[in-house]
């Protein structure tokens, strides 16, 4: 089969790879070359042959992101819901007690996955980990997207229960669990068998203290069998936290590492509260040594824990001592460049310095750290061999103007607004700001339906039986 070659002719700013420092740096006035297969050339003048040209005049061409940790499901119809609830006796997190009561019907799975992928794809994200319970629309929606997608098919023993919104319990139920261990080996297998090439499977406990130790050990066996990476949700909430004290004494990163799971192969979900946080009991700094050492990787996720007033200490912190760590959206907006600014502003606040973390520490967490996390040396950088995964960024956009350093400008100004097309394998996923290949407009008319749905059902979910109105306030009262 003959290839099909495109060129960017005189991009004002790429942003490439550097071998000889193992990071990016800015290229000026260069072409790029690629094909379906990968990056051909990169900077400087490209005198071969090609099939299509792309102006690159007051462009900048960047990497595409690697987002490790996103839930899809029925996070998009949960916005505007819980913002401002808490449950005060578990540290004001609304995870335990509120999440449990959104209901999505089937109808409407399909249609919150398109929006999920297209604002992810809208916001630079060409690969990404969604950690949600199979459906049969999964797999289809996200080959259809074009995007670079990684299954990770949740599953555990116990579900979470909160009485009279005062204490967390765990009811527990091992043959189910194991019933949904066996069902997510089976989609992460067949999502690596996927015809399009693009999908991949991680398998994934759902959280540390919803499993047992042979269910977390089993996972990890399953995983190295088939040389695919294993993901958890661990140190993300205080309630968890002391959960594990209790139980076994270890903070979450300690008792990975005494079950086998902690190594390079381990992305750890949020992993905020280790022992050197200043909400622990402990007065210990021994967990970010364990992660480095043992080279596992942080999905980090600002946005979603800084609505709850929680913040890892600090991005700088963790990647000073040598902890990989990349990013992730959790759930809604999906927007990562939206991430990419909050971790830099949650950081600065609790590194208490400006020189915490930088623009550039950011931008590698978006897209080397997450290519490390997956294993992936052919993502997350533009250089010849790597997959022709990028952005188009319009340096013309009244959010980027004036340009100086146009890294900057888009990271604390413009976001997603200057995302002028995103590609995939060297096919455009998004052109003029808009998804390629999905109903993007049609699955945004079917949420409103979706969320009415759930708040109706609110109520039946709510084991004390309050209303929606008690549940989900809302901001203003109405007159």
């Amino acid at each position: 089969m003959a290839r099909d070659i495109h060129v960017i002719r005189n991009a004002h700013t790429i942003v490439g790879y550097d071998e000889s420092r193992q990071g990016h740096a800015y290229l000026s006035d260069g072409d790029i070359a690629f094909d379906g297969n990968g990056f051909l050339h990169v900077g400087g003048r490209y005198d071969g042959a090609f099939d299509h040209e792309i102006s690159g005049r007051d462009r900048m061409v960047l990497p595409g992101f690697v987002n490790v940790h996103c839930h899809s499901g029925e996070e998009p119809i949960s916005k505007g819901l819980f913002e401002d609830e808490g449950t005060p006796a578990l540290w004001g997190n609304a995870l335990y007690e509120y999440s449990n009561l959104v209901e999505i019907s089937d109808s409407a799975v399909e249609a919150s996955l398109t929006v999920m992928l297209g604002d992810l794809m809208r916001s630079g994200v060409t690969t990404l980990v969604d950690i949600a319970g199979p459906r049969d629309c999964w797999l289809p929606t996200l080959a259809k997207s074009g995007a670079r997608a990684y299954v990770a098919p949740g599953f555990r023993e116990a579900a979470w229960h909160v009485e009279e919104s005062r204490r967390l319990d765990l009811v527990w139920d091992k043959g189910r669990g194991r019933e949904a261990f066996a069902r997510a080996l089976e989609v992460v297998d067949a999502a690596r068998a996927h015809p399009s090439a693009r999908l991949g499977g991680i398998v994934s406990p759902s959280q540390i203290e919803t499993c047992s130790a042979e269910l977390l050990q089993a996972a990890a066996e399953a995983a190295r069998a088939r040389k695919v990476p294993i993901t958890v949700h661990a140190a993300q909430t205080m309630a968890e936290h002391e959960e594990l004290l209790r139980r076994t004494g270890l903070t979450a990163v300690q008792y990975l590492k005494d079950l086998g799971l902690l190594g390079e192969d381990l992305i750890i979900g949020h992993c905020i509260f280790t022992d050197g946080h200043s909400w622990t009991r402990q007065r210990t700094d021994i967990d970010l040594g364990l992660l480095a050492d043992r080279r596992a990787t942080v999905a980090h996720c600002p946005v979603t824990f800084s609505r709850s007033g929680m913040v890892l200490q600090s991005l700088g912190r963790y990647r000073r001592r040598g902890v990989n760590v990349a990013l992730g959206t959790d759930s809604y907006p999906f927007n990562m460049l939206e991430e990419m600014r909050q971790s830099m502003i949650c950081s600065r606040i609790a590194g208490r310095s400006v020189f915490d973390v930088g623009t550039a520490d950011v931008f590698e967490a978006a897209t080397l750290a997450g290519a490390h996390a997956l294993g992936r040396p052919d993502i997350g950088r533009i250089t010849v061999g790597a997959k022709a995964d990028f952005l188009l960024i319009d340096l013309k956009h009244s959010a980027m103007q004036p340009v100086y350093d146009p890294l900057r400008n888009l990271l604390h100004c413009a976001a997603e607004r200057a995302v002028e097309a995103v590609y995939v394998d060297g096919v455009a996923v998004i052109e003029t700001g808009r998804p390629v290949h999905l109903d993007y407009d049609g699955a945004l008319a079917e949420l409103q339906e979706a969320q009415d749905f759930a708040v109706r059902r609110l109520e039946a979910n709510d084991p004390a039986k309050r209303t929606s109105t008690i549940l989900a306030r809302r901001s203003l009262p109405s007159i």
